[in-house]
């Protein structure tokens, strides 16, 4: 493990940095995972429900 694999690492927020250069560099890499995601919902709900209601259905009239 290098240097700055232990730095990046050992749980602080990138505000607690005091190394700029550092600070930066994970500010870059840090990203809401849930805000990347709320822009394709109003497309993706709507499309998964939809198979979602097309496999129930072939599901009953397979089992019917």
């Amino acid at each position: 493990m290098s240097t700055n694999d232990r730095d990046l690492d050992d749980g602080k927020s990138p505000d607690e940095y005091t190394d700029p250069d550092l600070r930066e560099a994970s500010e870059a890499v840090m990203e809401d995972t849930i805000e990347a995601v709320v822009p394709y919902m109003p497309i993706v709900l709507p499309v998964m429900g939809g198979a979602m209601m097309f496999l129930l259905a072939f599901i009953a009239v397979f089992m019917a």
